[in-house]
């Protein structure tokens, strides 16, 4: 009897002691295993870190291996020039701001004219033609595109671009003979119109969660709304959707003279004001619209706040917002 217990203790010894074994042994695999992963992500930073270096020094090489065409510093050019096919655009810089030459009133976008001055004056070339041919033969005698920079102290360059080959354009610089092939990229804002470089005006969201009142005014009499009053709700609920539905994006005129404003129905005779009162971040705003006449087209002219932009919205919009049955 003793013998079996004591047999029976023993084998309970090694079988705890064999559970203690295995324990630690798979302590020491889950070790090894946390030590290879934490390894193995060492090795995929390192690696990306290389790829990421790899990339710079690549894109480095490049920009060193690129042809340098014109080496002006953007902010030292306070004129620009260029004929896209359609007239000559030229810009100016008066007091530090970018003024549309033919009409300083042009409510122009200041990053349009900075892109091109950092692009013309900056301009690099995946490479310079040796020994090349004739002018002629580029397309560069009567260019696609003449761009003539001016800088603070007087310098002029002209910079030619000629036919397309690829994605390249020929170019060449002054009266220098040298060609090179430039991206074809370069000439992009060459070929904006007018209503691209345009600054046109910020429109408010407006709807009937946040159109507090209105008021109307059309040949000197006044018709007031108020979202507070309940008789009003669905005339309220009809102007909320016409403001709403606005948006600043076709101009008929982009610096109205006062003399002209009769001729869009926006002279005070005429005009018909719409004062608007309404939330924005928890705080009142308000804005003024002014609806003209008819286009002929199916929208009218209207102009917004002191803005001297004449948009053109539809007669649909317009007579939403005036509550018109």
């Amino acid at each position: 009897m003793r013998a079996l217990l004591y047999g029976s203790a023993e084998e309970r010894r090694k079988a705890e002691t064999r559970e203690e074994e295995r324990k630690v042994q798979c302590v020491k695999k889950n070790k090894a295993l946390f030590i290879l992963l934490g390894v193995l992500l060492v090795l995929l930073i390192v690696y990306f870190a290389l790829q990421s270096w790899n990339r710079q020094q690549e894109e480095k090489e490049s920009q060193d291996e690129a042809v340098v065409v014109t080496d002006i510093d953007p902010e030292d050019i306070t004129a620009i020039s260029y004929d896209a096919g359609d007239g000559e655009r030229a810009f100016e810089k008066q007091d530090g701001t970018w003024v549309y030459t033919t009409d300083a009133d042009f409510p122009l976008k200041q990053d349009f004219p900075e892109t091109i001055a950092e692009d013309m004056g900056q301009l690099r070339a995946d490479r310079e033609l040796v020994d090349g041919d004739e002018l002629a033969d580029y397309g560069l005698e009567e260019p696609v595109y003449t761009v003539t920079l001016t800088q603070s102290d007087g310098t002029v360059t002209e910079i030619y671009f000629g036919n397309t080959v690829d994605d390249y354009y020929y170019v060449t610089v002054n009266d220098d003979g040298v060609v090179y092939t430039v991206s074809s990229t370069a000439a992009d804002n060459l070929t904006q119109s007018l209503d691209e470089m345009a600054q046109l005006d910020e429109y408010p969201s407006i709807g009937s969660g946040n159109l507090k009142k209105v008021s109307i005014t059309e040949n000197g009499e006044t018709t007031a709304y108020d979202s507070e009053n309940e008789e009003q709700s669905e005339d309220i609920s009809g102007i909320a959707g016409g403001l709403g539905a606005v948006t600043l994006s076709e101009a008929a005129d982009y610096s109205v003279a006062d003399a002209d404003l009769a001729g869009y129905g926006l002279d005070e005779a005429s005009r018909i004001t719409v004062e608007v009162t309404y939330t924005e971040d928890d705080e009142d705003k308000t804005m003024t619209l002014y609806i003209g006449g008819d286009n002929g087209d199916s929208s009218r002219y209207v102009m917004i706040d002191d803005s001297r932009i004449v948009y053109l919205i539809s007669d649909e919009i317009c007579s939403n917002i005036l509550n018109e049955d």
